[in-house]
This record gives structure tokens, sequence and C-alpha cells, in this order.
């Protein structure tokens, strides 16, 4: 019979082991609490927690959580038994759901039991997996999410018989925590791809603004991001031109297989199946290169065993390819899909805006250089009016000095002759020895200072002739002219006019005429007349050495080239003359600067020179000397002178 004393004590036992086993139920639901907590992007500590817990709490023999992925059910966590059972276990996932019985049974979140896995109603492959892994009862509850089931939890046991209510409610909670920590992670990870693609993205617009006439960074950036958030083992971009397939950028691996990769581009679209796959504008996969010949040989070589392939389209048209790889088999996800998508429409815009960006830089050039040429016409035309105004101005001053210069330099030489004439009157009267020799010195000095009247003004006559010479309007007739045939024309001329001014010059004149230099639009009469300044210059520069040097061992030399310069034409004059010191080289084009003696030069020719080639025709005139060895004048004449004529 039972005492009040043992009825009390069994039921304070009781209520201890309830009580004991609702604290065990809480402490593993506040640990699988704590886990998804820690873990909130990986949901397998979740799922090892809840295996073990539902083992432990349902007094099983095992547990193991599956998780549905696809069309396929995953393993995600056991508990181990024995070392063979276990792996049974794993090899027997993941498997195609539809191969997978129970699934049917808990889809729509039924919980399944078998009380004994060896009755007649037990699906075949439960009862072996039953036999393999040694438990005669199970039980199976759905992972059910917004009424969709994603996995499912297993408890078995070695006795049979059905499980009670509350261990099934147990189980339904830890079903409940699971769905949560699946949950969490799809979210946490979706968070945190969304995040990196936004970051890869900027990072990637940032390139391309850092880089607008070039679009090979932009490439290495989008297959170096491409990589790393797909997880690929390696991802190259491709682009389209001539038929060909070109390797744009890709990650390297090893250095045999970026060779091999290397070496199999560029290659035709023939030869190309990845053309082919993707020419309607789809992204195409190879889930498995073992399957598919045409890739094989390049998988095994790189080490990769799927493919995904994402066109870059531009206008309905294949501009090229994005190729990711993974070292394992299976389909890419489908938001690494949209992330190739995303990479490959970027590369389409950073394409067209280095294309845009280039033709607006060659545009511009194009610009600038003709506003450059209508700059140089207008200068020239305004430069032309302040000559012809210059001209006129210089003609009319000339004109009126000429007049009084020629009475000047016609009555010094009338009055040195009546000089004599005085001497001639006063030599028969009877003079004073004092005041004859008196007279004698003033005459003399009179008729001296009359000479040198008549040689000043015979060199501003010449000055005069200059400037007339110098203001005449425009240069002959516009036109084509053949650039060797000026040079031989004025090396000729220059020289005839020296003989026939000394009988007695002798020089040597050597002609490097280059045929290529062709001809150009020029006004011939004015650069023959530039022609003929440095030519008579040259011979002025050799007498004067071959007189400084007595002719000793000197062969006065003066030689005329000419070269192809492409848009441009060079002519050079050089001669073994004196040279010009640098005193003098700094003033040389400047006006009525000579260093000749008085009548020999009016400091106008190298001043006209200097204006015809650079003011009228846009040339420039440049020289090169070294005293006592030689001067070269180069002239530069563009073929065709952006002048205006203007009629």
């Amino acid at each position: 019979m039972t005492t009040p004393s043992n009825e009390i004590e069994r039921q304070l036992q009781a209520t201890a082991a309830e009580n004991t086993r609702l604290r065990d139920r809480q402490n593993a639901t506040a640990e699988i609490l704590r886990i998804i907590a820690a873990s909130p992007s990986d949901a397998r500590p979740v799922f090892a927690a809840i295996a073990s817990s539902s083992k432990r709490l349902l007094g099983g023999f095992s547990a193991t959580v599956l998780q549905f992925i696809g069309d396929e059910l995953h393993l995600v966590a056991f508990t181990p038994t024995s070392p063979e059972a276990d792996e049974g276990l794993k090899a027997s996932f993941p498997r195609r759901i539809e191969d997978f019985p129970t699934f049917a049974l808990v889809r729509g979140g039924e919980t399944i039991q078998f009380p004994d896995a060896e009755a007649e109603d037990v699906p075949e492959l439960n009862r072996n997996l039953a036999r393999l892994r040694g438990f005669r009862s199970v039980l199976f509850m759905p992972l059910m999410n917004r009424g969709t089931a994603v996995g499912m939890i297993s408890v078995t046991r070695t006795e049979t018989g059905a499980f009670a209510p509350d261990l099934v409610q147990l189980l339904q909670t830890f079903a409940d925590q699971a769905v949560i920590a699946i949950e969490n992670a799809r979210l946490f990870n979706a968070t945190r791809e969304t995040l990196e693609r936004q970051t890869a993205t900027a990072d990637i617009l940032r390139v391309m603004a850092a880089s607008p006439s070039d679009v090979q960074p932009v490439f290495d950036a989008i297959a170096a991001n491409a990589n790393r958030l797909i997880g690929g083992f390696s991802t190259a971009v491709l682009r389209y031109i001539d038929g060909a397939a070109h390797l744009a950028a890709f990650t390297p691996g090893d250095p045999e297989g970026d060779r091999v990769l290397r070496a199999s581009f560029p290659v035709s679209f023939a030869q190309f199946p990845a053309y082919q796959l993707t020419a309607n504008g789809e992204s195409a996969q190879l889930p498995d290169t073992e399957l598919e010949p045409a890739a094989r040989d390049i998988a095994r070589a790189r080490g990769f065993r799927s493919m995904l392939f994402t066109p870059l389209m531009s206008e309905d048209e294949a501009k090229g390819v994005i190729i990711a790889t993974r070292r394992t088999t299976g389909a890419f996800a489908e938001h690494h899909v949209r992330l190739l998508q995303t990479f490959a429409d970027q590369a389409v815009i950073a394409v067209k805006n280095v294309s845009l960006f280039n033709q607006v830089q060659a545009r511009t050039i194009e610009l600038a250089k003709s506003l450059d040429d209508l700059g140089a016409a207008q200068d020239r035309l305004i430069q032309t009016e302040k000559l012809a105004s210059l001209g006129q101005l210089t003609a009319g001053i000339a004109h009126e000095i000429k007049n009084p210069l020629n009475f000047v330099n016609n009555f010094a030489a009338l009055s040195a002759e009546l000089t004599d004439e005085l001497n001639e009157v006063l030599a028969p009267v009877s003079l004073g020895n004092d005041v004859r020799s008196e007279v004698d010195a003033l005459t003399g000095m009179l008729k001296d200072n009359l000479q040198k009247v008549v040689q000043h003004g015979r060199r501003a006559d010449s000055i005069v002739k200059n400037m007339l010479l110098h203001s005449r309007e425009g240069g002959g007739e516009y036109g084509l002219s053949d650039i060797n045939a000026l040079v031989e024309e004025s090396l000729n001329l220059a020289y005839h006019g020296a003989r026939a001014e000394k009988p007695h010059f002798d020089v040597t004149l050597k002609r490097e005429l280059d045929p290529a230099a062709g001809s150009a639009e020029l006004f011939p009469q004015e650069i023959t007349r530039v022609l003929l300044n440095l030519v008579s210059n040259g011979f002025y520069a050799v007498t004067r050495r071959k007189a400084d040097t007595g002719g000793a061992g000197y062969e006065p030399v003066v030689t005329a080239t000419t070269r192809d310069r492409g848009d441009r034409i060079e002519i050079r004059i050089r001669d073994n003359g004196t040279g010009i010191p640098d005193e003098v080289k700094a003033k040389m084009f400047n006006p009525f600067f000579t260093t000749k003696p008085a009548g020999e030069g009016t400091g106008l020719g190298l001043s006209m020179s200097h204006d015809i080639v650079v003011k009228q025709h846009g040339g420039t005139i440049d020289v090169a000397t070294e005293p006592g060895k030689f001067t070269e004048f180069t002239i530069l004449l563009p073929r065709k002178s952006s002048f205006v004529n203007s009629g």
C-alpha cells in the first residue's frame, strides 16, 4: 500500500524529472538560438546543433537534417553511428528529390512516422536505409517556409513504436528554428551579395571614369570582380573583332594553364563554340565540361569543370562574351547569371564610351587644327594687308626721298669735278707757297668729302631701290611650283650674276636635290628672291674667306639641298665661308642690319627673306653657323599653304 509520503515523493520526483526535461529542452532551444545569432550567414552550425539536440532529447538512435536545394536533396547534418553506416549515408546524397519518395509525403507540411521500418507499407529506400544505419522506427519533420518544404529533419530509434506527441512537438520547434536559420542565412547572404555586387559595380564605374580612352582596365576589373563574386576558378573577357574571338582580359591561374589559354586566341567563330551558344543574346552554361568534347581539352588544361557564358550585346549583335568557370560541376545560380549579365552590360558601355571618347577627341583635334589653320590664314591675311599698307607708305616715302637723293648724288659728283676745275683755274695764278699749300689741302679735303658723300649716297640709293622692291604688293601668281626647279634656277641666276659682276669669281656649286621633294603651293617669284639672297650671301661669305686665307688650300663651296618632309619641303643653302658670330646671328633678320661694307649691303635681304618665308608662306627659316667654318640656312615650306589669295 502506497503511503502519502511515498506518493508525495513520487510526485516530486516526477515533477523534478519533468522540470529537468523542460529545462533541457529550453536549454537546447536557447543554444540553437545562440548559434543562429552567432552564424547569420551559415546555417550549417545550426543544423548540426539541431541534429545533436534532436537525437538526445527525443532519445533517438540517430538524427539527420536534409535541405532541398534546387531539384536536389542535400545532407547538411547528421549524428554519427558507425563509420560504415555514416559513409553509406553520405554516399546516398545529394540525390534528386523525385528519387526520394519521402519528399512526396512531407512536401505538404505533414509529419510522417514509420513506427516499424520493416513494415510492408514502408518505401524500399527507407527500409534499406534503416537496415544500413541500424534503426527500426523513424520520424520525419518537414521544414516549411511560407508553405513550401525546404528540407526535413529525421530522428530514428532502434526500437519500434510511434513517437510521443510531445516529442513530435519538440521536433517541430527544432524544425521552426532550422527554417529561421535558413531564412536568416538567405537574407544575410542576399544582402551581402547585393552589397558586393553594388560595390563591384561602383568599382567598375570608377575604373570607367578613370580610363575614358582605354577599355582594358575596365575588362580587367570585370574579370576580377566577376570571378570573386561568383566564386569562380577563372573568368575571361573576350571581344569579337573581324570574325574572330580575341582574349581581352582574364584572371590568372597556374602559368602553364595561362599559357595554354593565351595560345588559344584569337580564334575564328567557326572554331569557337561559345559564339554559337550565345549568338541569340542569351546566357548559356556547360554544367560539366567532361560531357562537351569542344570544351574538354582546355578545361582539363586549365583545371575547371563547369562554364557560364554571357554575351556582350550591342544593338542586337554580340560584340564579345564573358566566360566564368568553376572547379565543380553543376549549374550556376540564377543570381550569378544575373550578376554576369550586369558586368556584360558594363563592358558594352565601356566599349561605347571609349569609342565615343576617341571620336570626340579626334574631332576636337581636327577642329583645333582647323581653328589653328584658320587663325594662321587670318594672321597672314592681316599681315598681307599690313605689308600692302606699309608697302604703299614705303613706296611713297622712297619716291619722295629718291628725288632729293638723286640731287645730292648728282651735285656731289659734280662738285667733285668742280674742285678739279678749281685747281686747274688756280694753277697759273701766282700764290704764295703757304697759300698754295692751304688751297691744295682744302680742295683735297673737299674732294675727299664729296667722294664720301657720293659713296654713301650710292648706298642710300641702293636702300631706296630695295625699299621699293620690298614694298611691291603681292608676289606674282600663287600656285603649284616645282621646288627643285626653283632651286636650280636660283643657283644659275645667282652664279651668272656674280660672274657678270666679277668675271674672275669662282665657286663650286653642289646640288643634293631630292626627287621626292616634289611641288608646293607658293609665290614662285618671292621664293626665288629668297633663294637668290641666300645664295648671294653664300657667295659673299666664301669670297671673304678666300681673301682672308689668301686662297691657300681653300676651295669655296656652296651647296643647295632639298628633302621631302611629308607635308613640308626642306631647302638648305650651305656655304663653307666665314660663318656668322653669335652677336650678329641674333640680329641678322632685323631690317637694315648688315655687316657688309658701305655700298655692298642694305640689310634688307634677310629681313625680306624672313617675311616671305614666315609671314607670307607660313614656313620657317633657321640658321646654323660656326665662325670660320660654315653657314647653313634651313627653310621649311608647307606643301599646301593655308594662305588665302583674296585676289
